[in-house]
This record gives structure tokens, sequence and C-alpha cells, in this order.
């Protein structure tokens, strides 16, 4: 089925819409927060260190929340705690534009990101478990699509907003979601599956059966990969991409002239997702994880060592495409190695372990800037990285592409 059919489909089209846009929001917010660091380093002053740490702080929060939603998931439903982080995360994003000093604007920053961390494993729970299993790889893909809008209208916002009305007012920007949790509330309802089994898993499942069922035999080797797995990516793609204007501001471009070259390359992942969606189902998930990973370590290998400015505009465009792809890839392959009772568990801790990776990412990234390594030794590292996690699902994954959820 194609994906214009996918959308078709009145209920699903709805699905993905309004899950879709709480995940434009969340990464319009992680999107902003690469932009401001470059705008704030400039205003305030700021160290290398302090960079890597204001960055990495939202990742430090999605690291709890993303465990605690997953919990919280599968005992309240997916529905309930999806508006919670949303509005958590929008509220604390809206209320960093009155942070008067570095370190109140770092726990702001560490809210949003609990509540960011939260919401992106429930609603791909969500999605998947609310679509056949011929559509649901291809639909889960589609929902990680609406991360590149949100990129898109960060870099936009940056572009257009930062440079004439300070960083300020981009942080007020993201909080208008907050609004939107009004309508979600009435526009989706948690998968008929998960009803189905919602109050025999809150007599039978405690927090610790959970947590001792994702490392059980039957799934030890799927936990194995996956933790592996979103650490790779998340480490890679918050090391490369939360810094990437910076970059650009070191190799000799202006800030406003970054923000324009992140702009394009930015553009270049919708269409990085609508290929692994096309892909995923085609050629299974493994295929396409294994065959993006790949060529997003080109890429970074690529982009660290350009020289010329179409060089590196080429090289971004393509780190773009494919790490996007693979993002598409990791979270519609991950919900459908668990069975319902633990599913938002297993997504929310493999998610959470991902994001310690988002902690020391850019945080050492701006520790190795400070001691001028080269940016292209940086980006080697990264290289390194992405390909351990394209190993990792070649030679633990299984191929579930077309087959039934667990029950």
């Amino acid at each position: 089925m194609s994906t214009a059919n996918i959308a078709a489909k009145p209920k699903t089209r709805k699905l993905l819409f309004s899950a879709g846009l709480s995940w434009m929001f969340d990464a319009m917010d992680v999107g902003i927060i690469s932009f401001i660091a470059a705008a704030l380093a400039a205003d305030w002053g700021l160290t290398p260190q302090q960079t890597g740490l204001f960055t990495s702080i939202n990742s430090i929060g999605m690291v709890f929340g993303a465990a605690l939603a997953g919990l919280m998931a599968d005992k309240f439903g997916r529905k309930a705690v999806l508006l919670w982080t949303l509005v958590i995360f929008a509220a604390a994003s809206g209320l960093s534009a009155a942070a008067t000093g570095f370190a109140i604007l770092c726990v702001l920053r560490f809210i949003a990101g609990f509540g960011l961390g939260g919401e992106l494993p429930v609603a791909s729970t969500l999605v998947s478990e609310s679509v056949p299993a011929k559509d649901r790889g291809r639909a889960v893909v589609l929902l990680e699509s609406f991360w590149a809008l949100g990129w898109i209208l960060s870099a936009l916002i940056a572009y257009f907003v930062i440079p004439d009305y300070g960083w300020r007012m981009a942080f007020v920007i993201s909080g208008v979601p907050v609004l939107y949790a009004l309508y979600l509330r009435r526009s989706i309802e948690d998968p008929p599956r998960f009803i189905e089994q919602s109050n025999a898993m809150k007599q039978r499942f405690s927090v610790r059966e959970k947590l001792q069922s994702v490392w059980s035999a039957p799934h030890r080797r799927s936990t194995i990969m996956l933790w592996i797995l979103w650490f790779t990516v998340v480490f890679s793609y918050y090391g490369m991409f939360l810094w990437l204007p910076s970059v650009m501001v070191l190799k000799g471009f202006s800030l406003v002239k970054s923000f324009e070259y992140v702009l394009i390359m930015t553009l270049a992942q919708l269409p990085g997702y609508f290929t692994a969606a096309y892909f995923i189902e085609k050629f299974g998930r493994k295929f396409v994880l294994v065959l993006y990973l790949v060529l997003t370590a080109a890429s970074a290998a690529w982009f660290g060592s350009a020289t010329t400015e179409g060089m590196l505009i080429a090289s971004g465009i393509c780190l773009s495409f494919f790490n996007l792809g693979a993002w598409g890839g990791m979270y519609a392959y991950t919900p459908e190695l668990y069975p319902t009772k633990v599913r938002s568990t297993g997504v929310g801790f493999a998610a959470s372990f991902g994001r310690i990776g988002g902690v020391i990412a850019p945080f050492l990234v701006g520790w190795l800037v400070a001691r001028e390594v080269a940016i292209s030794s940086i980006f080697w590292l990264f290289f390194v990285t992405v390909l351990i996690g394209a190993i990792a699902v070649l030679w633990l994954g299984t191929e579930t592409k077309g087959k039934e959820l667990l029950d």
C-alpha cells in the first residue's frame, strides 16, 4: 500500500495528523536549541563548555522523561501520558524566555527535556498499536517525518526571528504548543489493543515485573540491540545537529549565513523520511536501518572534512537525509519487538538509554572544541559511532516486516 493510500484512510490520517503535530512541536523545540545556543553564546559570552552543557541539559531531562513516561503509559494509557508530557515541555519551554541567568535557564530546559523525552516514545507506541501490520512501519515513519517539519520550522524561526527579535522570542514561540493539548485531548484515543489488556496488566504486572520482562530471555537480544542502536543514533544526532550552526560559524560563516545553510540542510530531512517510509515496507526494517546508518556515517566523515562551501552544503544535505531516515526506521522498529503489556516500557527505556548519548555528545563536542580538536576529527568519532549501531542491527536484529504485534 502506498504512502498516499495510508494517508487516505480517515482514522489513520486523523491519528497521524494529531500525533504528528505534537511530534513536530517536539522537533521545533529541540531544533531551536541548536540555533539559540549559537545566539546565546554570543549574547551571554558562554564558553564552549557552557554551550555544551546548555545543549546537553535538555537530553538529561529526556533520559528521565522517556523512562518514566514509558512505565506510566503502560499503566495509565498512551493518551493521558502523551497529553501531560506535551503540556510539561511546552510550558517549560515558553517560560525559558523569562530566564534571567544561565542556571535558571538550564533548570527550565531540564524540565522541558523531561516532557520531550516522555512524549516521543509514547506517541510512536500509540501509532504503532493503532495501525494494521501491513501499514504499521510506514505509518510510524510518516509520524517521524513531522520531526523534519519541526526542524524546518525552527530553522525558519532562527533565520527570521532570532536576528531581529532575539532568542527570548524564539522561546516564547516554542511555548505555544501548550494550547495544542486542548485539541489533542479530543482528537486521539488509546489503541483498542491497549484498552483490551489494560485492566489485566494493572493487576498482574508491577513496575519491577515490567522491567524484568524487558530483560527476560525472549526479549534480551532485542533489548541489547535496541539500547546500542538508540545510544549510537542519539549520540551522533545530538552531537552533530545541535552543534551544526555553531560548527558552521567555526568554519568561518556568519551567524545569519550559518542559519541559512542549516535551513537548506534541514529541508533534506523530509525526502529522507519519505524514502525510508517507502523502503521499510518493501525491503524491511533491518535493510533500511543498516543502509541509512552506513550512509549517515559516510556523510558525517564527508561533512567533517569538507573545505568548500559547496561540499559543506552537499554533505550536510546527505547527513540530514540519511540520519533522519534512520530515525524513522528506528521508531518504527522498536515498538514491534515487545508485547503490548510492556511495549511502552520497552520503548521508553530504550529511548531513555539512548538519551544518555544525547547528554554526553553535545558536552563532549564542547569539550573537544575548547581544546581546539579539529572538526574533522570530531566527525570521524561520529562516523565510528554510527557504524557500531549499524553492526548491532545487522548482527542482533530480527526482521518484523509484515508481522502482527506481540500480545
